[in-house]
């Protein structure tokens, strides 16, 4: 994920598992982030699916399209539940760490 030079002060996450320390906008810009990072009942819009042309048809399938909303219902170690359409949807950090997001 990339971000043009805005005015603004960025945050330092860090993932879950701690692995990975990323830099997002914190004012002033559309903040894109992981899925992985999302707030638990807070609505966001889905901007980009990354992974194997595979994975993306069927996350497709599933509702999982960019411009979709999507809520995080709940996180145990990473993992995910989520609503994507009114279906609950269970998926790994992994997957949730190639889907990028915005809060509506």
């Amino acid at each position: 994920v990339s971000f043009k030079k805005s005015r603004c002060s960025w945050n330092k996450l860090r993932t879950s598992a701690g692995a990975k320390t990323i830099y997002m906008p914190k004012y002033g810009a559309e903040v894109i982030m992981p899925l992985i990072f999302a707030k638990a009942g807070e609505v966001n819009r889905i901007k980009k699916i990354g992974g194997k042309d595979e994975t993306k048809h069927f996350l497709n399938n599933l509702g999982f399209v960019e411009g979709g909303e999507i809520t995080v219902i709940s996180e145990n170690a990473g993992n995910l539940i989520v609503n994507v359409k009114d279906t609950r949807v269970a998926i790994s950090k992994e997957m949730a760490n190639r889907i990028l997001v915005s809060v509506n």
